[in-house]
């Protein structure tokens, strides 16, 4: 399907066959569609404050529906945003950071169990949503690479740690082999460990001086929050417990998720925008915005689940169905799902209107690409 977005100066389109009922065939991840986002300058400010109340708008319509400028293009060219080399370009200075962050040294053992799940690829959604937000609230992207990182390396955890035997005893993770059958469970625990101290030292000993102690101190605590035990181990927990349970209903699914998923990706948002000084109203929005899309990349997940194939995932798939995991497609069917998705990347592009829709275009591209990506 097509997808265009208003962001009151531009247009944000995309296609995707996610919210079709046909199944698309294999995409090689990451799969980052070309996205364009024609820039009209010429709108005044008032106007384009204005119009841009419609930024949360998704446009499904066939392109005669959309409004006659976008037919003008060739005749009348306006500065674009590539959103694909934005994520190229972020994923690259995400990679070379974690690489340096993490080197190989003694306990070589240890070591090169956590570079290998850290450095065995993946979108880095979470570091570009943290350098995205920092961005958007006046910030810059070394003052917020360390917690990018930092979010990379708990996430990684998470991902060594749902992996193991006792959790989701799963072999494949990002295409690779998993850490615990490489390294053996024991390292494999204790890689994950050491992921997760050394997250919040990154970024006490490497924020540049030029952010204020109080953001990290403040930023510190939020990652301390949303991944303890009311937040990412709280919606673990009762993940494990949902397993086989017919009395699981969709309240207690949206409280696994928000808080085995979505949390993670509202502290990524809300680091970058404490760290690049966003105002209390300023870093609220965004966490609500980042709630959304958290809770918008579980179902999306738990609908590639049972619609897409291991090779295409470059992890398990099925493997909700076989451990008889409550999830949206089986509560809620598919078609639900989708339309339940949809509603979250609305609500999730309402709460960027008023901010600078240049500057906001990468999370409104970012949002698109959590609804429909592929993998």
């Amino acid at each position: 399907m097509s997808c265009s977005v208003y962001l009151g100066c531009c247009w944000v389109h995309t296609s995707s066959t996610f919210f079709t009922r046909s199944r698309s065939k294999s995409l090689t991840p990451p799969s980052f569609k070309t996205l364009s986002f024609p820039i009209d300058y010429s709108i005044p400010p008032r106007r384009r404050r204005r119009i841009s109340s419609t930024a949360s708008a998704v446009l499904t319509r066939e392109d005669k529906e959309k409004p006659s400028s976008l037919h003008h293009e060739e005749s009348d060219p306006k500065p674009t945003f590539d959103f694909k080399a934005y994520m190229v370009q972020k994923a690259n200075s995400v990679n070379q950071a974690l690489d340096a962050s993490v080197p190989l040294k003694e306990p070589a053992k240890i070591h090169d169990s956590m570079r290998y799940s850290l450095l065995a690829g993946g979108k880095r959604v979470r570091p570009m949503l943290c350098l995205a937000a920092c961005d958007l609230v006046g910030g810059n992207e070394s003052m917020a690479m360390p917690a990018a990182c930092a979010v990379e390396m708990i996430h990684t955890m998470s991902l060594i740690h749902d992996d193991l035997p006792c959790m989701d005893n799963d072999d494949l993770r990002r295409g690779k082999t998993t850490n615990h059958i490489v390294y053996g469970e024991s390292v494999a625990v204790l890689a994950g460990d050491a992921l997760l101290a050394f997250a919040f030292e990154h970024i006490a000993v490497a924020t540049p001086a030029d952010v204020h102690p109080s953001r990290i101190v403040r930023a510190i605590g939020e990652l301390a929050n949303v991944i303890g035990g009311e937040g990412l181990v709280a919606g673990q927990v009762l993940d494990i417990s949902s397993e086989r349970n017919s009395e699981v209903g969709l309240k207690e699914l949206e409280f696994i998720h928000v808080h085995k998923t979505a949390k993670l990706l509202e502290g990524s948002v809300v680091l970058g925008a404490i760290l690049g000084g966003g105002s209390d109203g300023e870093v609220e929005r965004l966490r609500r915005y980042a709630r959304d899309i958290g809770l918008l990349f579980q179902v999306v997940d738990d609908i590639l689940d049972v619609t897409k194939s291991s090779q295409e995932l470059g992890k398990t798939a099925g493997k909700d169905l076989v451990a008889d995991k409550v999830t949206y497609p089986k509560l809620m069917g598919v078609e639900k799902s989708r339309e339940f998705a949809e509603k979250l990347i609305e609500e999730a592009k309402e709460q960027l209107v008023g901010f600078d829709p240049v500057k906001a275009a990468p999370l409104i591209a970012l949002a698109n690409y959590i609804a429909y990506r592929q993998n």
